[in-house]
């Protein structure tokens, strides 16, 4: 059984409090140690792994390889979850990554008794068309290849196709072959239960709350989104996060 477990959470200044309560839900609910580490765009930069040219224009990022704008910070730049796992001397077993915009309702060790070893990665493998243009805090919602595939991923780091994922690959090909993990062939990509990455506002409603929400259109968080599926959930969350760490100056969603 796996003692513990490296969980990769991608960042963006805008998305903090979401952050905050995805770290917190994906460790209370976990029967395992899980050690999450944040996917900060800058910190990649700084180490001199991620050099894909980014420019700023207005107020989203424009990834000028995919000619094409970046939604979150972290659009990308969670494809260096294997390397940044290698750079801390991980080379075996699974590690995760997910958008910061979920509330986890379930124990990750179950998510990983779902896994197929025999994959290279796992993930939910969603049918999903967006039918709005819009989405959280005003950015376009990008159409490509296998959409949200990406905003929950197990990585099986003993699999030999993932050194097939150079870092010449993640500073070179479009971020939409990234997305479509361009670096495996079909038959190495496993599938999840849907209910690990349960899009708000697209995935049907059960009797049961998912075991993963991902607030994927916005969520209680951002002005406009307050009352959206599960936002009692995660509001619930967002003050157990306030109690464990003691904020008292900060007791409102504002």
């Amino acid at each position: 059984m796996t003692l513990s477990m490296i969980v990769f959470v991608g960042w963006d200044p805008r998305d903090a409090k979401a952050h905050r309560v995805c770290e917190h839900s994906l460790r209370r609910r976990a029967s395992i140690p899980v050690d999450v580490r944040s996917v900060v765009l800058d910190d990649l930069r700084d180490a001199g792994l991620y050099t894909r040219p980014t420019e700023r224009r207005g107020q989203r990022l424009w990834d000028v390889i995919s000619e094409a704008h970046m939604s979150t910070e972290f659009a990308i730049s969670r494809f260096f979850a294997p390397l940044l796992a290698a750079q801390a001397g991980v080379r075996g077993g699974w590690i995760a990554f997910c958008d910061c915009d979920f509330l986890w309702l379930g124990d990750i060790v179950e998510l990983l008794a779902a896994a197929d070893p025999q994959k290279a990665l796992c993930c939910v493998q969603h049918r999903y068309e967006p039918g709005e243009a819009i989405k959280i805090d005003g950015q376009v919602q990008a159409q490509y290849a296998r959409k949200n595939w990406s905003s929950l991923m197990l990585f099986n780091l003993a699999h030999p196709a993932h050194r097939r994922l150079t870092i010449e690959m993640l500073n070179g090909v479009p971020g939409r072959d990234l997305h479509r993990f361009c670096w495996l062939s079909d038959d190495e990509i496993g599938a999840l239960p849907p209910d690990w990455n349960w899009l708000e506002g697209t995935s049907v409603v059960g009797k049961e709350p998912p075991r993963a929400v991902h607030f994927t259109r916005g969520g209680p968080w951002v002005a406009g989104w307050e009352d959206v599926q599960y936002a009692d959930l995660w509001r619930a969350e967002y003050r157990s996060v306030l109690a464990t760490a003691g904020d008292a100056g900060e007791r409102t969603l504002s």
